[in-house]
Formats: C-alpha cells, sequence, structure tokens
C-alpha cells in the first residue's frame, strides 16, 4: 500500500472526493486482487486436500497386505 492510499485512510473525513475516489480505486483493485487470490488457492487447496486422501487410501491399501 502506498504511502498516499495510507494517508488518505488515515484522514478521509477532510480530503477532497478527487482523494476519495483513488483510495476506492485503490482499495477496489486491493479487493479484487485478494479475492482472485483466495478462489486461486482455494482451488489449490482442493485439489491437494483430494491429491493426499488418494495416497492416503493407496497406502492403507497396501499395509493391510
Amino acid at each position: 500500500m502506498d504511502e498516499k492510499l495510507k494517508n488518505i485512510i488515515l484522514d478521509y473525513k477532510s480530503l477532497s472526493n478527487k482523494d476519495l475516489e483513488y483510495a476506492m480505486d485503490e482499495l477496489g483493485k486491493d479487493f479484487e486482487s485478494t479475492k482472485s487470490l483466495l478462489i486461486t488457492l482455494t482451488h489449490h487447496l482442493d485439489s491437494l486436500e483430494m491429491t493426499y486422501e488418494q495416497i492416503r487410501a493407496e497406502y492403507k491399501n497396501r499395509m493391510k497386505i
């Protein structure tokens, strides 16, 4: 987060509409980027869990022998 955005967040009540628009744009971009990253990580975590469970099931079957 850049300094300008930090300052706007700290003192948004006394700043211009232009500054508020800048903050909303930057925060919106950050929100969308974070949301996209969370979705990607969720898919990765689901895939990882599925692969782990498949390997674990195979291991358990082999240990019965």
